[in-house]
């Protein structure tokens, strides 16, 4: 992977696209991966070339990027979109008490179970919501599953699987709601048509104030780390 020096250095992920007639920069508003898109027969050191010549603006791009966010003990993290303190807590399982999570055992494995909880919560919002929506459009999905997705919230396939990502448990409840409405609104219309976005108005009147938030605010979602290190990665 090419690497622009510098303090820090800048990691640049190269991706050659038939479309692409320019050179041209992204970057994640997820976690801040920097993309550099090229034709199929542009050179390489063409767009390093180019990509130098951007280093400013890639590099207030990135200081705009949300903190991250290590998950220990004493550290706070929205929960349905309330903040709650992690504590120390006894016996088995975690539990929420007011503005508090009360995790026992080892403090090294804090984000670890944390982690594990929240997974377990967003499992149970997200397959009601979905069955309640499916049932309003008269539709079946044939299965659910989590991820820790970077590049989207959710998402159905044509055999009617729907995927979503976890970390929408750290949302207000009525964006994960959404997401659910607008996924299970594919199960009808496997596009981006009118028709498409009728049914999710349909079934969740007003969704554009939800999808509105996760436009401002879905990065400080993905800057919560469960592994103890604020630049821990996970799979996508």
């Amino acid at each position: 992977m090419p690497v622009l020096p510098g303090s820090p250095p800048i990691e640049i992920t190269l991706r050659r696209s038939a479309r692409a007639r320019r050179f041209s920069l992204r970057v994640s508003r997820v976690d801040g991966q920097v993309t550099l898109s090229l034709p199929l027969r542009a050179r390489e050191t063409e767009a390093l070339a180019f990509a130098r010549a951007q280093e400013g603006w890639l590099r207030a791009a990135l200081a705009r990027m949300p903190a991250q966010a290590a998950i220990g003990l004493g550290a706070s993290l929205p929960v349905e979109g309330r903040m709650l303190t992690l504590l120390p807590g006894t016996g088995r399982s975690l539990r929420q008490e007011g503005d508090s999570l009360l995790v026992p055992g080892d403090p090294a494995q804090v984000g670890a179970r944390v982690a594990g909880w929240l997974k377990g919560l967003a499992r149970d919002r997200l397959a009601a919501a979905s069955d309640r929506y499916a049932a309003e459009v008269g539709r079946r999905f044939t299965q659910l599953s989590l991820r820790d997705t970077r590049s989207r919230w959710g998402s159905c396939t044509a055999d009617g699987r729907l995927m979503y990502s976890w970390r929408l448990i750290l949302a207000p409840p009525s964006v994960l709601e959404y997401v659910a409405a607008h996924e299970v609104a594919h199960l009808v219309e496997m596009n981006h048509s009118e028709a498409f976005w009728a049914v999710v108005g349909r079934i969740y009147p007003g969704w554009q104030v939800q999808r509105n938030w996760l436009k401002r605010h879905g990065g400080d979602l993905q800057s919560y780390r469960f592994d103890g290190s604020p630049d821990g990665r996970h799979d996508a």
